[in-house]
This record gives C-alpha cells, structure tokens and sequence, in this order.
C-alpha cells in the first residue's frame, strides 16, 4: 500500500466509511494452507477449515508422523522441538534438530522431499539459543523462497521448490548478520546473539528479531539486540531500530547516566507479527540486561519491554507502548501479537492484542497505539536493594481482567487440607510477598529468603501466546500459575559467577511435602470476549498429575481438576479449540467447545505438546499437526491427525484446491 492510499484508508477509518476492515490480522490463514507461523502474518493462530467438527471429533486417527531421531548433532538435541510448520502448495516447510537444518515434506503423507543443513562451526557451537519455532515463507507469484535464521545468526534464503540457495540473495542464499549489526562496542558478537523464531515477511521485506543470551547470565554490557530488516529478494539491508537508544535518538534519556553505552540484549526472542495492507510491524521487545537486577541501567529503559509498531518499508517508528518500567523481573514479552479487528461500544477498532509474562491482556488501536480500553499508572512497590533503581509507577490495563495469577497472598497458598495451608503460612515465612511488580530483595543468611512473586520469571504466558477467533472477537491464551523466586545475592566472586552484575539471582521457591505452594489450577486456557474486555470462560486445562491424586497428605480427599502445570499452545478453527497441555504438562491433545470450554476430545500423544498446533487441508482431507517431546530412547516428531479417508468429505475442509495436487 502507497503512503497516499494508507493515509487515505485511515481518514475514512475515522469517519466511520471503511469498515469493515479486512487487514491481514483478520481473516487467518488464508484458503486450505498455513502460509506463515501463526497462520497469517498477524499472529491469529485461526484458520476457518471446518471438515473436522464437534461432532467428528471423536474419530480422529493419526495420519502420519515425521521423526526427528537422525537430525541432532549431539546427545538430547533431538528430545524436544517447538518448531510449527507452515504448509504451502501441499508442502509441509519447518525446522529439524539444534542445527536448525529445513525440511520439505508431502503435506498428505509427512513423506521427505528435500532438506537442507547449514555447517556452522564456532557460531553453531557457541550460539546462545539453539531451539527454534520454524520458518518463513515468500512468494511474487513466480519465485517462492524459505527464510530461516540459523543458531550462528546467519539469513538464509531457499529456493522453496528444490532446498538450493538462492543464489541472488546476499552472498549465494546468505546474509551475514553479524556483519550487518551496529556493534558499537565492538563486542564478538558469536556466543552473544543469534535467532529463535521465524523472521517475518510483509510487503517484500525481511525483519530479523535477534535472541540473545538470557539475561540472568549475562554481564551488565552484552550486544544490543538491534531489529534489522531486509529486502527479500537480495538480501540488502534496509533499516535497523534501535531498541536501545543510541546518542540523541527519542527515548536515550529513559537511560540515566551512561547505561546505554553498553546496556545489551532489548532483542526479540519470541515471534512477532505484521499487517500487510497497513505496512505496519509490531515488534514485542524483551527485557534488557540483566533479568533481575537492574541497578547498573537506571531509568525506564526505553524500548525495553515495549509492544513498537514501526513502518516496515522505512524502519520508522509510528507509535510505542512501554508495558513495564525497568523490568526486574524478567517480565518480557514472547507472546507474538496478536492482530484482531473487534467492535467495541459499537465502533470498529481494528486492535492488536499483546499477552504477557505477567498475565495481562493490553488491548491496543494498532493504528495508533491507544489502549482501547484504557490503563492506569498506579504506584509500586519500591527497592531497598542497595544501588537499585525502581520506577515509581507500573501501567496496569483497566480492561480485561488479567488471565492468571497476579501477586501472592496468603489466601493464594495450597488449601486441599488446612493442614497443608498451615504448613504453607509456615514454609513462606522469611520470605517477602505482595502484589504483581513487588521488587526483587537481597537474601540474607538467617534472614531475608527472597521475595515470592506471581507470575514467575517464566511468566503465566510465554512464547506459545494465544489465538484469535476474527468472526466472534474471543482471544484465547494458555498460561501457568507458577511462581518465581525474585531473589539476590551480592556477586562476591565474579570469577566463578562469570558476570561483573553487583548481584546474581539466589533461592528458591519453597514446595509443600512435593506439593506446589500454590493452590490450583496450576495450568489454564483463558477465553476472553475481546469486544467486550471481559473474560468468556477459563478451564483447568488438563488432568490433575498422578502426583497429586496419590499424594499420601490427601488420600480421601475430593482434588478438583487441577491443569497442567504448563502453558499449553493453542489452534482455533472454524470450529473449536484445539490445545496441548504444553511442554510441562501431561502427554494428552485436546479438543474443546471455543465458545464454553467444554472438552470435546483428547488423546494421548507420546510424549507432551512442544509447539503449537497448526491446520491445513490437502487432497480433500483437513489434517491438525502438533510437535510433541520425545523419549531417551526416541526423539521428538511431528503428529498429524485426520479423520479417517472414508469420512464424508464436508465443509471447506473437503473442497481441495489448488495445493491439493501435491
């Protein structure tokens, strides 16, 4: 879209003359295939195939399986995959192994067709995060190009059809990034920074988010995680933003001092979204270094954990949303952006929706940046870690109410017996609790334990998000209660810590004979009615672990449905809710009623869902694929269901087309 047709397009969007607005955030993924990570470019995780139904359900069979037990290059890198395909043309396209080598598989039959495996060396070996979420797909009509991101942060363009490089994009089919990074510290970037999630493709541009090292065992000073974007067919680089500001650029006095110069990390390790007819990116930014403890980086931190909407062609930031001040809790934000149009007080908003770590929904016009239902500014607690800096406010969302637990407090505490909720009053004491953004405190030998803080440092959602349903406006999202230990202690021996941080992260959270501190549900799905800012329905979300049922302190007790203690990834159709329980949950796929929650289905699966599920149609048959774990003794796969051939082939799910001819 030109510049003149765009500002055009928002002039009638403000006079009420352009809706509705069919943006890419909108519809899913397009037709029978699955053409980007979350389905579409804007992250919706929804496809409107409808063969597989309510009342169907009950007869899905697996199809196929494709085994990752011969692409690892050492002991365990074949276990797990988050890796989820996108299907173009009856062509399966993902990621396999640590290395990261793409493969190219039938869609109907999981059969082989091409792979390709890139030979890193030092940067392999060093790399800071080896796991990875998959691929990105282009096409003109004529060329078709895979785009990965290797371990050793290298761009690499594939001829899609055959697995070669493209030989016209950079230097035959790859782009060095670290020779296009603006290392101003001149640091060795190997070992530093490198990729997990799929780059995103909008309007003929590339935009690579950089994973660096995690924060909590870095050094004060690491590689800035600068967004870098380029042009898909050559691979010339186009623009960088930088996420942490450099001299004289808007939001460089948000770093007191000189904690910018070398202030690393502020990258984004978790997928992202676009929307095309807009030309617009979002880019949710982690947390810079380190994790916990920020005393070396006085300030708000711009543009640390900030949901960025930045024009794809120039780089050019149109608004920003700072969602926590200084984070000292390793509060980042992983989930992609979701891109969803609602009707909210009777007026079209076309929104974009950023989960996060600490269980909140922010609701954004994604033309504009303004919360759609409005937030607040509200004080928090403040440190007494000796050279810390704590912002005075955090911005908490008016509407919708947060999906997960939010803060610890004595009623929280595990309740199956008082029994037990006494014995867990007794196991916190020592310890600091309060509400969400209470800081992080120093451990002290017979003293201070450390400060218990809900959500964790893993977050009550994470990189698995959510999904969207763009007919009814529900927005959907897996997440875990689980608490974190926010606790330090003085760095008195950098030697062996390896990190120049005043102080390193110390303690734990305390358990209750095996039992977890909190009380249940430890794993959930959250439904929101998104048009309305309100929460729908919210389920346990699986089983209660064999653990807790035969648990010697509660024989004879009633135990309700507890949930896995995982976030589980999720797949909306036209037709229901699909879910795992996630990477730590139990080893069960599941279907459920999108409008209630009600389960619908499960299976057990081999192992515990490790990516997120995705759908497509292909010769006449509607398959859903999801990666699960592996075993010690074989590695993880990729299971695809479906109905059984001899159904009836209804819905759009049954009608074919064009990819059907692979």
């Amino acid at each position: 879209m030109t510049g003149t047709r765009r500002r055009v397009l928002l002039a009638l969007v403000v006079l009420g003359l352009a809706w509705p607005m069919t943006g890419t955030g909108q519809r899913g993924s397009t037709g029978n295939e699955w053409r980007a990570y979350r389905g579409e470019p804007g992250s919706t995780g929804y496809s409107a195939l409808d063969q597989i139904t309510r009342d169907n359900v009950k007869n899905l069979q697996v199809a196929w399986t494709w085994k990752f037990d011969n692409f690892g290059s050492g002991a365990g890198e074949t276990v797990a995959t988050e890796t989820t395909p996108l299907m173009v043309n009856g062509v399966l396209y993902f990621t396999a192994g640590a290395r990261r080598t793409v493969v190219a598989a039938r869609a109907a039959t999981g059969e082989t067709l091409w792979t390709w495996r890139p030979d890193e060396g030092r940067r392999f070996d060093e790399a800071p995060r080896k796991v990875h979420r998959g691929v990105a797909y282009w096409t003109d009509g004529k060329e078709e190009r895979i785009v990965v991101v290797t371990p050793g942060f290298q761009l690499v363009s594939l001829d899609a059809k055959t697995g070669q490089l493209a030989a016209q994009f950079g230097s035959r089919g790859i782009v060095d990034l670290f020779t296009q990074l603006d290392n101003d510290m001149k640091l060795d970037p190997v070992g530093k920074i490198g990729n997990s999630s799929p780059p995103v493709i909008s309007n003929d541009v590339i935009v690579v988010g950089p994973a660096l090292t995690p924060g909590g065992r870095v050094n004060i000073a690491n590689v800035k995680g600068d967004i870098m974007a380029f042009d898909v067919r050559t691979g010339k680089k186009l623009w960088t933003f930088h996420t942490v500001p450099r001299d004289g650029e808007p939001g460089a006095e948000t770093w007191l001092g000189d904690s910018r110069q070398y202030t690393g990390n502020a990258g984004i390790w978790g997928p992202f979204s676009a929307d095309s007819e807009l030309g617009y990116v979002y880019l949710s930014v982690e947390s810079a270094t380190n994790d916990v403890y920020g005393g070396h980086r006085p300030g708000n931190n711009l543009y640390s954990d900030s949901l960025i909407c930045v024009d794809i062609k120039t780089g050019k930031m149109v608004w920003f949303q700072q969602l926590v001040h200084h984070d000292i809790w390793d509060y980042d934000m992983p989930p992609a952006p979701i891109l969803v149009n609602l009707t909210v007080d009777g007026k079209p908003v076309r929104a974009v929706v950023q989960l996060t770590k600490q269980a909140f929904a922010y609701v954004f016009d994604r033309t504009n940046g303004r919360p759609v239902f409005g937030w607040e500014e509200k004080p928090v607690g403040q440190t007494d870690v000796p050279k810390e800096w704590t912002a005075k406010t955090q911005p908490f969302p008016s509407k919708p109410p947060g999906f997960d637990q939010q803060g610890v407090t004595i009623d929280d505490l595990i309740n199956f017996t008082p029994e037990l909720r006494a014995e867990a009053v007794k196991a916190i004491q020592g310890y600091r609790i309060g509400p969400i953004y209470t800081p992080p405190s120093v451990v002290v030998p017979n003293g201070n334990k450390g400060t218990i803080g809900a959500p964790g440092l893993g977050g009550g959602a994470n990189w698995p998000g959510g999904a969207a349903d763009p007919e009814t406006g529900f927005v959907y999202v897996g997440s875990t209660t689980n608490p974190g230990l926010f606790g330090l202690a003085p760095n008195t021996d950098h030697n062996a810590t390896k990190v120049d941080a005043d102080y390193v992260m110390s303690g734990q959270v305390p358990s209750v004979q095996g039992l977890r501190l909190m009380k249940p549900p430890y794993g959930r799905i959250t439904a929101y009615d998104m048009n309305k800012g309100t929460i729908a329905w919210q389920i346990p979300n699986g089983d209660t672990p064999d653990y807790v049922k035969n648990h010697a302190a509660l024989k004879g007790v009633t135990i309700p449905k507890t949930g896995s203690p995982s976030q589980a990834g999720v797949l909306v159709t036209k037709t229901m809710l699909f879910a795992g329980e996630g990477a730590g949950g139990l080893a069960f796929f599941h279907a459920y009623d999108k409008a209630t929650g009600a389960e619908l289905w499960r299976t057990a699966i081999p192992g515990p869902q490790t990516s997120l599920p995705m759908t497509y149609s292909v010769g006449g048959r509607q398959f859903v694929v999801v990666g699960v774990r592996g075993t010690a003794n074989s590695g993880a796969q990729l299971m695809a269901f479906a109905l059984p051939q001899q159904a009836p082939t209804t819905g759009r799910g049954g009608r074919g087309g064009a990819n059907d001819a692979q």
